[in-house]
């Protein structure tokens, strides 16, 4: 019954908080502030959508993941950016303007990419037939559970700008604490596996974090990107939006597979300590 209730109830409640709290800090001109930054925004996204992928299909290969820890690891690289990495991205002095703006398309885009990644991931280390797709039905249950809130909160900072900034410190606080019960309830529901998936996935989701974070923060300057736009490029890829891959993997009515929410759990733990230094790294530089 505890682990319907957190499936059923706090997943959702939890994913829909943090979306309604993304929300409350866009408008609509951090969509259209892309064009202000082209060439940031392209190679920002590009590492997102085309370099992670295959950076994390390489490391699950690399470290020879069982198969479910594996889908779990490409959900987690196919979920957009978090939210928190507008915190890290200013204390490490990047450009957060850019964040707001990479967070929100990359929300968008994630819908249309997330289910193609995870299908073809779940085809690729399942095998044809023992997979269960996110299929169409399931499509438009993640993108109303994402979509929705991040409207309402959108629409409430466009109508009434005073009760949206009310709202933003309290909804953030509540948001990180949502992402800890999120985390630990999918730690708890895998506790007699845990000590066995730590070590399968563990040094995988750090090996990936810190791809995220390199890829994010060398391939910008590569391109010659600003060094302030590069720091946010590199928060942005790096902190991914864990309670979504959590919330899919371990929702009854989505993948169903709580070992694919494990890798999202520990990345989710991990990610705080590795930004927290790569922000200090950055700023001694600096």
């Amino acid at each position: 019954m505890e682990q319907s209730v957190i499936t059923t109830v706090l997943l959702p409640v939890a994913l829909g908080v943090i979306m309604l709290g993304l929300g409350l800090s866009l408008a609509i001109a951090d969509f259209q502030r892309i064009v202000q930054y082209p060439k940031a925004a392209a190679v920002g996204l590009g590492c997102q959508m085309l370099v992670l992928p295959f950076a994390c299909l390489g490391i699950a290969h690399a470290f020879d993941l069982p198969p479910p820890l594996a889908v779990g690891l490409m959900l987690l690289a196919a979920s957009p950016g978090g939210a928190t990495a507008n915190l890290f991205s200013h204390l490490a002095k990047g450009d957060v303007a850019l964040n707001i703006t990479l967070t929100a398309v990359n929300s968008v885009l994630s819908l249309a990419t997330l289910p193609i990644i995870v299908n073809l991931s779940l085809e690729h280390f399942l095998g044809e037939g023992q997979a269960i797709p996110l299929q169409f039905s399931k499509i438009i249950q993640v993108v109303l559970l994402v979509l929705i809130p991040v409207a309402i909160g959108m629409t409430i900072r466009s109508k009434r700008r005073d009760i949206a900034d009310r709202l933003e410190r309290p909804v953030k606080l509540i948001s990180a604490l949502f992402l800890a019960l999120v985390v630990v309830s999918a730690i708890v529901k895998e506790r007699d596996n845990l000590a066995d998936s730590f070590r399968a996935v563990g040094l995988a989701a750090l090996a990936f974090n810190l791809a995220s974070m390199f890829v994010g923060y060398v391939v910008p300057l590569v391109f010659r990107v600003e060094r302030r736009q590069a720091i946010a490029i590199g928060m942005e890829i790096g902190i991914h939006n864990g309670t979504l891959a959590i919330a899919i993997a371990s929702s009854p009515s989505l993948l169903n597979n709580p070992a694919m929410a494990i890798p999202a759990a520990i990345y989710s733990l991990i990610m705080f300590f590795t930004a927290a230094a790569f922000g200090m790294w950055i700023s001694r530089r600096a």
